[in-house]
């Protein structure tokens, strides 16, 4: 994300989103009753009196000033459509009638509040700062596998098959069999890591991670450069890839990525509760009450609290952001793109980690 200009004084900044991870950062940065101003395409019909039929209109390229209504976010399509009522135009654009920016990447917009709070701005400095290469994770055994490519929002499983060897005692078919499974792997493998050559890190159970890594340095010496680590695990498939975001093996790998973090603390936050510790803490009323007592120091939320509320609880929200800051606290918050997420939102989407016990 290039940040090109900020005034909060006026409360805007303006913003290139240059990767698809940016569109996850807009997408929870922008509420709705803020302002969006961005080229866009708008059908312009001409005046249409005295004319039997109505004249089809001519689409023209304008800058419109669009207060929004909602944000949708489509990760497949890599796509951010803004919608809502049209509040500044040149003078061809009704004002108040509806519109919906489709954001593109590479191309500026302007993003207007009331009040940019603490954790957007330093949303925006994180995107502005990220540079690094998503991760491929590739979990293999001896009864399938599965890759997978790590992003901000998240982990995106591309591609997951089961596969039945044959047995130990078959060692001759067992081991044309592997090759031919070896390969397939490498074929869906080298697909994805052919866009952008990005690091890759092999887990699995067993032997199999590393007979895989041994043939990949055969057959595909240009993939197996990317290989940054290959580690063990107890699970193979998805479930592999879970666990290795949860255990922390593949932190050498991903000590720069955002969600292992995220990973690690609903763990420890899910340890403590599991142990009936008293330092831990969770939903809304209960966290307020921690929060007045000083005692947080971590606040952990999902980005849906803010997201989806309405402005009065966002305000709530936001407020017990800033006082948690002013009390010396951290905040996460943390995607319901993965994992991690899910497991908060059980928890009512709101938890905190305690500087002293509350009984």
């Amino acid at each position: 994300m290039k940040i090109l200009e900020k005034n909060l004084k006026k409360g805007f900044i303006k913003v290139i989103p240059e990767t698809f991870d940016d569109f996850w950062h807009l997408y929870n940065i922008i509420y709705k009753n803020d302002v969006v101003y961005a080229y866009t395409s708008r059908e312009i019909k001409p005046d249409e009196r005295g004319y039997a039929r109505p004249k089809r209109g001519e689409r023209v390229s304008v800058f419109l000033g669009v207060k929004v209504g909602s944000v949708t976010w489509d990760k497949l399509l890599g796509r951010l459509r803004i919608h809502g009522t049209i509040c500044e135009a040149p003078e061809i654009v009704p004002n108040g009638t509806h519109h919906t920016l489709n954001l593109t990447l590479n191309t500026p917009l302007t993003i207007v509040k009331k009040e940019w709070a603490r954790h957007h701005l330093e949303r925006l400095e994180r995107a502005s700062r990220t540079s690094e290469k998503p991760i491929i994770i590739v979990a293999i055994d001896d009864e399938g596998y599965a890759i997978a490519v790590t992003a901000q929002y998240g982990v995106e499983v591309r591609v997951e098959q089961s596969v039945k060897l044959p047995g130990k005692l078959e060692a001759e078919k067992r081991t044309a069999a592997t090759k031919e499974y070896f390969q397939k792997v490498l074929d869906s493998l080298r697909q994805i890591w052919a866009t952008a050559h990005s690091p890759i890190a092999i887990i699995g159970v067993g032997f199999v991670k590393d007979e895989f890594a041994k043939f990949l340095r055969s057959e595909a010496a240009d993939v197996a450069k990317s290989v940054v680590d290959v580690k063990s695990v107890n699970n193979g498939g998805v479930a592999g890839i879970r666990e290795a975001l949860r255990s922390g093996v593949l932190l050498k790998t991903m000590k720069r990525l955002r969600i292992l973090e995220e990973a690690e603390v609903v763990e420890e936050i899910l340890k403590r509760l599991g142990k009936g510790e008293a330092n831990v803490t969770y939903g809304f009323t209960e966290v307020m009450k921690a929060v007045e007592l000083g005692a947080v120091t971590k606040l952990v939320l999902a980005d849906t609290m803010l997201r989806d509320s309405s402005d009065e609880n966002r305000l709530l929200i936001e407020n017990l952001m800033k006082s948690v800051e002013q009390k010396g606290g951290g905040i996460i918050v943390l995607s319901t793109e993965h994992e991690a997420g899910e497991k908060l939102l059980a928890l009512g989407g709101i938890a905190a980690l305690l500087r002293f016990a509350i009984h």
